[in-house]
């Protein structure tokens, strides 16, 4: 039996998972490393540090799992999405990479929209334009930064960098691609149109492939440095939302996942690219140029919980601590409503400048009621992402909890009684998982993404609503609403009161 390897490569970690045919993990290690913030606005990271972060993860789970090289049947990628790392026609990194959270490029989103103007962008992006996404990065480049611009040969998103320093092949996937906000994701292809009118060369872009396809195999040089095999087989692999979607077996309509980590999303397959007139909602390529999917998006879904831990003296980290608390409070957390909007937010609002809150606080109010609404008003937020995709057409009949949400009982619960539906467990979870799987696939290992959940995926449990909570949670959301409409001006004035800097007002 081989091995397939999924290598991870996240905002604040990158991680390594060595998995078998039948979806079991058989080794593992993980790396952190910072953002860095230079400047108000920005967020960058080192892709050097990424490729280091990757050897030693590579090298550990081979040692610890005690799986020799020649094993590795396959290897997959998954990466953080949208961010711009430029090379030079050396391959040489010309800048630190520019993430996805960094919101430098606002002038250059708001000058893109205007050139474009909104029917291109509906029917050829499907995607709102704001600041992060790696066109606007690099349209910033371009006027701030124009020596170094002029450099460039090749621009990348995170993983791909990743998978060509391990093979020395160029390219993307469909999924990450139509998440740069230059590619049609209709056609699947770069979107030529866009290029012309914003006068950026097509021969920057790479070209895009099936993300299980495989692209290359495994240099002399990288098998030095990671201790794989020279000429392992490498697919190309996809962002992080589809690749933890295929490791949790969301590969059909009719499915959705409900993601709590750092940030949340709603995930649905779709047979076919949803086009939203509001564009506050996201459509992207999925394995494939002929497979799409919807998804929502919230800014602080999980990052609020450690918050609130940090603020309230429980540790950064506290599922366990959060669960002993929230689970003495009963739903409604005793009159007290949570808005998530720490970082600003996506759906349905697209609003880089409202700001979160606590309503109905009194002197009886503990640490117990602080945590307890917390969790009820990210899956509020999520609830909204939901009712936003199905106004769309999306109609899933099945949800399928995911992210390190899972690990709270407390939340799980929550989230059932919210959406009032079943929530089910898979066995495995992870954009690690999900990259694995698609080097099995790619490897023939599995005939299609089909086959692949049949073989590994598994619900180990399912969690199911109580109805008077949901009743109650009911009433809870319509305030939540209120409360969002009614506030937002005045979080949108304290927000710019505070920094003296308005983000971009409206981020659509």
């Amino acid at each position: 039996m081989g091995y397939f390897m999924g290598i991870d490569l996240g905002t604040s970690s990158l991680k390594v998972q060595i998995m078998n045919e039948a979806g079991m993990i058989m080794g593992e290690a993980g790396k952190g490393y910072a953002i860095s913030v230079p400047k108000y606005g920005y967020a960058e990271q080192n892709p050097e540090e990424w490729w280091d972060a990757c050897c030693g993860c590579i090298q550990k789970s081979l040692s610890d799992s005690g799986i020799s090289p020649e094993e590795i049947a396959g290897v997959g990628f998954s990466g953080q999405m949208h961010g711009l790392v430029a090379l030079d026609s050396e391959g040489c990194v010309i800048r630190p990479a520019i993430l996805h959270c960094d919101t430098r490029s606002a002038q250059q989103a708001e000058r893109i929209k205007a050139l474009l103007g909104e029917d291109m962008i509906r029917e050829h992006l499907m995607n709102p334009v704001f600041p992060g996404f790696l066109l606007c990065s690099l349209c910033w480049m371009r006027q701030e930064e124009p020596g170094l611009y002029d450099r460039i040969s090749v621009v990348l998103l995170p993983k791909d960098f990743l998978r060509y320093r391990l093979t020395g092949e160029l390219g993307s996937d469909f999924s990450d691609a139509s998440a740069t906000l230059a590619f049609d994701v209709g056609k699947g292809e770069w979107c030529k149109p866009l290029l012309e009118r914003l006068g950026l060369d097509e021969s920057m872009f790479p070209s895009c492939h099936r993300s299980a396809e495989i692209c290359g195999t495994v240099t002399r040089q990288a098998a030095a440095l990671t201790g794989l095999r020279e000429k392992t087989p490498v697919v190309f692999g996809g962002g992080d939302q589809i690749m933890q979607n295929l490791g949790n077996g969301v590969i059909a309509s009719g499915d959705a996942t409900v993601t709590i980590g750092t940030s949340g999303q709603i995930f649905i397959p779709t047979r076919q690219p949803v086009k939203n007139p509001a564009l506050n909602t996201h459509t992207f390529c999925s394995l494939s140029d002929r497979q799409w999917f919807l998804m929502g998006a919230i800014l602080s879904a999980g990052v609020c919980l450690k918050w609130a831990g940090e603020v309230l003296g429980e540790g950064p980290e506290g599922f366990q601590n959060a669960d002993s608390l929230a689970g003495r409070i009963k739903p409604g957390s005793e009159g007290l409503l949570f808005l998530p909007y720490l970082c600003g937010e996506r759906t349905p609002l697209m609003d880089a400048d409202i700001r979160g809150a606590f309503l109905g606080l009194k002197l009886s109010t503990g640490k117990e009621q602080l945590m307890r609404a917390v969790m009820e008003g990210v899956t509020f937020a999520l609830k909204s992402c939901m009712d936003t995709c199905r106004q769309l057409g999306a109609a899933p009949d099945r949800l399928i909890a995911s992210g390190g949400g899972t690990n709270s009982k407390v939340w799980l619960q929550i989230q059932a009684d919210i959406f009032g539906q079943p929530l089910y467990i898979p066995n495995v979870t992870g954009a690690a998982v999900g990259a694995a799987v698609a080097a099995g696939i790619g490897c023939h290992a599995y005939r299609d993404e089909g086959e692949a959940r049949e073989a590994i995926v598994r619900h180990v449990a399912t969690i199911e609503p109580d109805e008077k909570n949901v009743s109650l949670y009911r009433e809870y959301y319509g305030l939540f609403l209120e409360a969002t409409s009614q506030n937002r001006n005045i979080l949108q004035k304290m927000a710019t009161q505070v920094t003296g800097h308005k983000v971009s007002g409206n981020m659509s």
